[in-house]
């Protein structure tokens, strides 16, 4: 977390990640606009940001364009907030949001990782039942990974595949894998501790996607996921960011999917609370 502290030390850095976190996925000239620094000073602030793990990127034709990546963020919090203090913060500061009428976006969640593998077994890795079982915890996804047929899940070996209304979007072998996400289910009322009306509040959320970019690094592959189309103040966005108690969201699968990649096993089960 050093480098994490090091990184948000500094105000042009810290407004660099609030201007990302208004509009995420700006290039470097939409970031410099304004800024009254240099194209070359905001290079280097971005650059430590990103080696922070605060800020990943992605190419979008010729640009490159920038996106907060709030886990180190997120990693802080759980480690120095307890869930009562972290539940009254996050009321607050909702209220503040609602009291100043700050405008509310489609939030945009972007995660890069590098894995010491190649695209072919990355892909199988995202593909295959037996794969995904081990990894995301004990659920197995079954699809012919043709642009619009479903992708099913199976919650425990034996169990029927269960279509959530998930369709593949695009699925380009070794490069590129895109399909729409589930909404809340019943047993997430029970994980996450909603009510009956908690829950139907949710289940009014557009769905969203989620897209896999798989790129060449090297002897290894570097792994984009990008998921995005969600509704304003989604809380699904939330749950796949890994922000709401109880969920590990993307950076605890994705890094438990490079485990595996990487030594043949998936990261341990977390011990129980207590």
């Amino acid at each position: 977390m050093d480098e994490v502290f090091r990184a948000l030390a500094d105000v042009s850095r810290r407004r660099l990640l609030d201007r990302l976190n208004t509009r995420n996925g700006q290039s470097l000239r939409d970031l410099c606009a304004g800024l009254g620094m240099t194209r070359q000073a905001v290079s280097k602030h971005l650059a430590v940001l990103e080696s922070a793990g605060l800020v990943t990127t992605r190419r979008q034709g010729r640009e490159k364009l920038h996106y907060l990546d709030a886990a180190p963020i997120v990693a802080i919090t759980d480690r120095w907030m307890s869930r009562y203090d972290r539940q009254r913060a996050e009321a607050l500061a909702d209220l503040r949001a609602a009291l100043e009428g700050a405008p509310v976006e489609s939030p945009t969640f972007v995660y890069t990782t590098y894995i010491n593998t190649t695209p072919e077994r990355l892909w199988a890795a995202l593909t295959e039942p037996a794969f995904t079982r081990r990894y995301w915890g004990g659920v197995a996804l079954k699809s012919d990974w043709r642009a619009g047929s479903p992708v099913l899940w199976q919650d425990a070996p034996g169990g029927e595949f269960r279509d959530l209304g998930q369709r593949v979007l695009v699925a380009e072998p070794y490069r590129r894998l895109s399909y729409s996400w589930h909404g809340f289910q019943p047993e997430h009322a029970a994980h996450f501790g909603w009510s009956e009306e908690e829950l139907a509040a949710r289940l009014g959320e557009r769905r969203s996607k989620v897209t896999f970019e798989i790129e060449p690094y090297g002897a290894a592959v570097r792994l984009t996921v990008v998921h995005d189309d969600f509704s304003p103040d989604s809380e699904m966005h939330r749950a796949i960011s890994g922000q709401l108690d109880g969920s590990g969201g993307w950076p605890e699968l994705l890094a438990s999917l490079k485990t595996l990649l990487e030594t043949g096993a998936p990261l341990p089960e977390p011990a129980p609370a207590g």
